[in-house]
């Protein structure tokens, strides 16, 4: 059972600099937005070190919640004066999170979900690994959250124009995605994908598992060597293996087939459906093959009436992945198929490189939709699987 520290209030020599720290994080944002980062870092310190000492030193306790209100006021005041109603959105933002912070920081309330015997030092390392692993977090996620407000631009640009930054309705619209819906080119190539990848995928599940299967044997001779092979596809850089395609596919007759692209793509996905299931039987009872063996069961009825049943979420989320692969490539179909098999990211590339198409953030956008949801299934096999060969609670 975990121990909980209490909630003791800090020194204000303590709280009001690490208070004065974060501002000035904040004040390099708002002083690169008008001009002078050293001067947002200098005022957003002093500005945030004086509230800590108010709230912490000068004001009663009790007046927390009313502090924190009249405080995210002040700031959507600041940041309307400063940037209009985008300022203002900020400005609250701010507003809240500093007011919570002060009184997180000042109050002691940082290590109550810590163990007590944690030293100070220690605490620091805990939260700035928490903050460290955050703003990595932060900077792989925002050139998504970036373009999907994009795709709703009522102009045909690939910046913000002064009418979303004003959040002015005419300033959004969605013709990209009319444009999209609408157009033969776009839906052709949406309709490659979708034969493209649900046939990849169905040939990367079938042979990746039966490969896991067997290597998950531990008479099989050379297994490691086998393995490293098979999952190669995911080691070697793309344009090597896509080259390594075009040739080999060119001799054989399979370039610019669609089975030539629904192989490649397969052999994309095997080590994706290798891996996950391989995890999977590792907390595979193997006794229950031999009971069904002893009662008689062959191998194919032991395999899916036994087997199947108990790996089938790591087959699932293999298989997810094996389509999320096939669905978003673009090297290899490049090289290995044709104009007839152009699929959805080779005719965003084409837009990138030819017309710089808009409608190219509003089918991003779509396929992030996709991707969350994709991945967000896996997450909940996994846990399913977990809970199956209980590796976790109930």
């Amino acid at each position: 059972m975990a121990v909980e520290t209490k909630a003791v209030k800090q020194p204000l020599q303590f709280s009001a600099p690490m208070v004065g720290l974060a501002g000035a994080f904040a004040g390099i944002f708002v002083g690169a937005a008008n001009g002078s980062v050293l001067l947002g870092i200098i005022l957003g310190f002093a500005i945030l070190a004086l509230l800590a000492f108010i709230a912490l030193g000068v004001l009663d306790p009790k007046l927390e919640k009313p502090f924190k209100w009249g405080l995210i006021g002040v700031m959507a005041l600041a940041g309307l004066l400063l940037g209009s109603l985008p300022g203002l959105v900020v400005g609250a933002i701010f507003g809240w999170f500093f007011g919570w912070f002060i009184y997180w920081i000042g109050m002691g309330r940082h290590r109550v979900p810590l163990q007590p015997y944690l030293t100070s030092g220690q605490v620091l390392w805990e939260y700035s690994f928490r903050v460290i692993a955050g703003a990595i977090f932060v900077f792989l996620i925002t050139p998504i959250l970036v373009v999907m407000p994009l795709s709703f631009n009522a102009e045909d640009f690939f910046t913000f124009t002064p009418e979303m930054l004003r959040f002015d309705p005419e300033g959004y619209s969605l013709k990209h995605y009319r444009d999209f819906f609408t157009s033969s080119e776009w839906q052709q190539a949406l309709r490659n994908s979708l034969i493209i990848a649900p046939l990849a995928t169905l040939l990367s599940v079938s042979f990746g598992t039966l490969a896991a299967i067997g290597l998950s044997s531990e008479h099989v001779p050379f297994r490691r060597a086998i393995m490293a092979i098979l999952i190669s596809p995911m080691i070697v850089p793309l344009i090597i293996s896509a080259a390594g395609m075009y040739f080999f596919y060119s001799r054989i007759g399979l370039q610019g087939t669609l089975m030539g692209v629904v192989l490649a793509h397969a052999a994309l996905g095997i080590p994706f459906v290798i891996i996950t299931v391989t995890a999977t039987l590792v907390g595979f009872d193997r006794s229950l093959t031999r009971a069904a063996a002893n009662m008689g069961a062959d191998p194919v009825t032991t395999f899916f009436r036994v087997q199947m049943p108990l790996i089938l979420p790591g087959v699932i989320s293999g298989g997810l992945f094996a389509f999320i692969t096939s669905f978003d490539e673009v090297v290899v179909v490049i090289f290995v198929g044709s104009a007839q098999q152009q699929t959805l990211p080779w005719q965003m590339f084409t837009g990138l490189r030819e017309q710089i198409s808009p409608t190219i953030l509003a089918v991003a956008t779509i396929l992030v939709a996709i991707s969350i949801m994709l991945l967000t299934t896996v997450e909940i096999l996994r846990r399913r699987s977990e809970k199956m060969r209980g590796m976790s609670p109930g």
